[in-house]
């Protein structure tokens, strides 16, 4: 049966913490029929501060003033939103709200993203849909990675098979294959390995800097080659997909003695082999790889994922995409497939034993 399209606004914090994309579609949870305006809106960098102090905790007594301050946050991204777009909250359908993952091992049956939606709901007088992952990962899958039906709607003109890599706090792929578009059969999906996290981490650490501007640190560095082969020597490369990954799961240690530009240079070559190492679990090579995340912007991080793959690596703009906005998309995305009750993970994606649909409804009011 055909759903009437909706109008979805969606809300995406990373695990990089810069901020809050937020991004409006109008879709019917299968074809995009519109996209609005979009925006990010960066965390302070206390409150980043107070962000990243939660990560890896399953629970802590004083969490919830730093869940109630990132609710307010998404709840003025949303308003901002609206009045850039033109819009009324009676405009809007549904929004998707991702929170904040603090801590995700679905090996161990847990996934926390934080994050109050009640009251985001009460804030903004429009329904969410929050608690993407939680169904999924008490299901046996991995929870993640959720983008890849968002990504199909996105390519259905595009050549196949094809590769969209997001570059987040952590790596991911979605594969998809040659065949009817809509056809879920053709789509993988899985973690690749460290994305942003590690580099950032890193640059933090060494310079008081939030991020490598442009790779620029890294392009001025060399790689050990030697600590690089220990960051690589991790077993979750050899574990065949679906798999997901925690942000902090990899241990930085082999680079501790490292300059700051060695350290850089080096961190940066182990994103691009573990992308180069996820190549063998893909049905076919990929003709083409189209990046995703704040990672495309790292001139130092494109030029290595093109030395490791061999084929062409382009940021997702080459092919008419919003590279900046495509997460906080795919939450609207998904926010319309829930209400719809449509899946949004597949067993090629996070591994559930068949397709299921997630998320939870929250009203204004509670009605």
């Amino acid at each position: 049966m055909d759903q009437k399209p909706l109008v979805a606004i969606g809300l995406m914090s990373g695990t990089s913490l810069d901020g809050i994309d937020a991004a409006i579609v109008k879709t019917d949870g299968v074809a995009i029929q519109a996209f609005g305006l979009a925006r990010t809106y960066p965390y302070p960098d206390d409150f980043r501060r107070r962000l990243r102090d939660l990560l890896g905790r399953e629970t802590k007594p004083d969490d919830q003033a730093v869940v109630v301050d990132l609710t307010l946050k998404h709840a003025d991204a949303v308003i901002s939103l609206l009045a850039d777009n033109a819009l009324a909250p009676s405009a809007v359908d549904v929004i998707g709200f991702h929170g904040q993952t603090v801590l995700h091992q679905p090996e161990r049956g847990i996934t926390r993203q934080v994050g109050d939606a009640a009251l985001l709901a009460s804030r903004t007088g429009i329904r969410v849909v929050a608690d993407f992952r939680s169904r999924d990962v008490a299901a046996g899958g991995q929870g993640a990675p959720l983008v890849p039906l968002f990504h199909q709607a996105l390519a259905r003109d595009i050549q196949k098979p094809l590769a969209v890599l997001n570059l987040g706090g952590v790596g991911n792929v979605t594969y998809l294959g040659p065949g009817e578009p809509g056809d879920q059969s053709n789509v993988i999906a899985f973690d690749t390995g460290p994305g942003n996290a590690l580099i950032d981490d890193w640059i933090v650490k060494k310079t008081g800097r939030a991020y490598d501007a442009d790779g620029g640190l890294a392009a001025s560095g060399r790689v050990d080659e030697e600590a690089l082969r220990r960051l690589l020597d991790h077993d979750y490369f050899a574990r065949r997909p679906p798999k997901s990954l925690d942000r902090n799961d990899f241990n930085p240690a082999p680079v501790a003695k490292l300059s700051a530009a060695d350290g850089a240079a080096t961190l940066t070559a182990f994103s691009a082999r573990s992308v180069g190492r996820a190549v063998k679990f893909l049905p076919r090579p990929p003709r083409r790889w189209l990046v995703a995340g704040g990672g495309r912007h790292n001139r130092a991080l494109m030029r290595e994922l093109q030395k490791v793959l061999g084929v062409p690596v382009d940021a997702v703009e080459s092919a008419g995409w919003r590279g900046d906005d495509l997460e906080a998309q795919a939450f609207a995305f998904l926010a319309v497939r829930s209400l719809y009750a449509l899946p949004i993970s597949l067993p090629t994606t996070t591994g559930v034993p068949r397709p299921m649909t997630g998320g939870t409804l929250h009203k204004p009011g509670g009605r």
